[in-house]
């Protein structure tokens, strides 16, 4: 496992950083560039969870007139190194 870049496409956020675990936990997840304090807090909060179930609850969510978001592209990101 260990430390992850993932790209993000059609966000304000240019790219996603996190660690994933042995045991599938998501970690130090933060986001270059995007709503600081939106990101700051979808960090906080997936912070220690299992892959899986941050795809769950964030999968689908999307912006404004965007069909993704930040959020969205954090679940396509964890699901990729699944």
């Amino acid at each position: 496992m260990g430390n992850i870049t993932y790209k993000t496409h059609g966000t304000c956020a240019r790219a996603i950083h996190f660690t994933k675990t042995d045991d599938g936990r998501i970690t130090n997840i933060s986001f270059d560039g995007g709503c600081n304090g939106n990101l700051k807090a979808i960090s906080k909060l997936c912070e220690g969870m299992k892959a899986e179930d941050i795809a769950e609850k964030l999968r689908g969510n999307t912006c404004g007139s965007k069909n993704t978001s930040c959020a969205d592209q954090l679940a396509k990101a964890v699901e990729n190194e699944a």
